[in-house]
C-alpha cells in the first residue's frame, strides 16, 4: 500500500476541508474528502495498464458545492425516497424537509451530502482509510433524535474498498445510509450499454408514477431486469429502450455476500459488490443532461454511468412489509458495503 497523503482546500465560505489520497500497489487510486464524505475520484488500471477514472466527479471540492447529482457522496439520514415527505412513529407524525415534489429524496436538500464531517485517517499493514463522524441534531431535516453517525472507508491492497456505516440515536428515528458513486469501467469512453451486469436478485420494487414504491415486489424472472445470469446491457435494450432506476432485492438477505458484478470487456475491469443491506438501487444516470463537466473535462451525458446504492428499501418508514429501518435508543445501526475491483487479462 502506498503512503496515504492528505491535503486541504479552503471553500468559498472560509471552511477548510480535508482531501485524502490513497493508492494500492495494484492499480487502484482514490481521492476522498470529508465534505459530504465524497469519493471525489477512483482511478483504476485496465488491461492496457492505463489508469483511468471509473467514477464521476470533480477535481476540486468547491465544485461539489454547485448543484450535482450526489456525485460520490454519503446520503442520509435516509437514502432514496420517503413518500409525502413524512412518516409516523407511534402517535407522532414527523414532516420532513421536502426537496422532491412528492417526497423527500436522500435526506433533504441539506442532507449528509452537504455536511463537513469530522475526519481522521488510519493505516495498517496492507490497508489505509478514513473515519468520518457527524452529529445530526434532533429534527435535522425533520428527523427526530440526536443521531451520531460514523462512516469508515477502508482501501486494501487487494483492491477492495469497504464502507462501514454505524449510527446511534437518543430517540426512535429512521436511518438508511449509502454512498452515491457513479461508475463507468470503460473510463467514460463508452456508455453503460457496453457493460455486463450480473445481479443476484429475484425481485425488484414496483414503482408508481412518482418513482415511489407501491409495496409490491415484482419477479425479475421473465423481465428485462433479470440479470441473474449476467448480460450485456445493450443486448437488453439498456439504455436505448429501457432505463434503470429500480431497487433490487438480492438473494441471501442481509449476509455480506456477492450481490452484483459489473464488467467491461474491452478494458477488462470488473467490480463486485457485496453488502449487508436488503436492497441495491441501480440507477443509470437518466437525468444527466450534458451540462456538467468533470474529470478530464468529461461531459456527463445521459446514461454514462451506473450507481449501485446499497441500502434499505425506499419509503420503508411508510411500507410496513419492508425490512424495518427504525433505530431505537440503545441500538446501533450497522451496515457494510464492499466494492472489489480487478482487471481480467484474458
Amino acid at each position: 500500500m502506498k503512503t496515504l497523503k492528505t491535503g486541504r482546500e479552503i471553500l468559498s465560505d472560509g471552511r477548510a476541508c480535508m482531501i485524502y489520497e490513497m493508492e494500492t500497489d495494484n492499480g487502484l487510486a482514490m481521492h476522498l474528502t470529508n465534505y459530504g464524505g465524497i469519493i471525489m475520484s477512483m482511478r483504476m488500471s485496465g488491461r492496457d495498464g492505463k489508469m483511468e477514472h471509473i467514477t464521476a466527479g470533480f477535481p476540486t471540492v468547491r465544485e461539489y458545492l454547485k448543484p450535482n447529482p450526489y456525485f460520490g457522496a454519503i446520503v442520509g439520514r435516509f437514502a432514496n425516497r420517503i413518500a409525502g415527505a413524512a412518516f409516523q412513529i407511534d402517535d407522532t407524525i414527523y414532516p420532513l424537509q421536502n426537496n422532491n415534489g412528492y417526497c423527500q429524496l436522500h435526506g433533504g436538500a441539506g442532507g449528509f451530502h452537504t455536511r463537513l464531517w469530522d475526519s481522521e485517517s488510519f493505516a495498517g499493514s496492507g490497508f489505509t482509510g478514513v473515519r468520518l463522524s457527524l452529529l445530526s441534531p434532533d429534527l435535522d431535516q425533520g428527523y427526530p433524535g440526536n443521531l451520531s453517525a460514523l462512516v469508515t472507508y477502508t482501501l486494501s491492497d487487494d483492491n477492495t474498498l469497504t464502507i462501514d456505516y454505524e449510527a446511534t440515536s437518543d430517540r426512535p428515528t429512521h436511518v438508511n445510509l449509502t454512498n452515491h458513486s457513479y461508475f463507468n469501467l470503460s473510463g467514460f469512453r463508452e456508455d453503460i450499454g457496453s457493460h455486463y451486469l450480473l445481479m443476484n436478485a429475484l425481485y425488484y420494487l414496483e414503482l408508481d408514477e412518482h418513482q415511489l414504491p407501491t409495496g409490491r415486489l415484482l419477479p425479475c424472472e421473465g423481465s428485462v431486469f433479470d440479470f441473474r445470469e449476467g448480460v450485456k446491457l445493450s443486448d437488453r435494450g439498456i439504455p436505448s429502450r429501457h432505463e434503470l432506476d429500480y431497487c433490487f432485492v438480492p438473494e441471501n438477505g442481509t449476509t455480506a455476500q456477492e450481490k452484483a458484478i459489473l464488467y467491461h470487456e474491452r478494458s477488462g475491469r470488473r467490480m463486485s459488490v457485496y453488502t449487508t443491506q436488503p436492497g441495491i438501487q441501480v440507477y443509470s444516470a437518466n437525468y444527466f443532461d450534458g451540462s456538467i463537466r468533470g474529470h478530464e473535462n468529461t461531459v456527463y451525458s445521459r446514461h454514462l454511468a451506473l450507481c449501485f446504492e446499497t441500502q434499505h428499501l425506499p419509503d420503508t418508514p411508510n411500507q410496513k412489509s419492508f425490512p424495518p429501518t427504525l433505530l431505537m435508543p440503545g441500538e446501533t445501526y450497522s451496515q457494510k458495503a464492499v466494492f472489489r475491483f480487478e482487471t481480467l487479462h484474458q
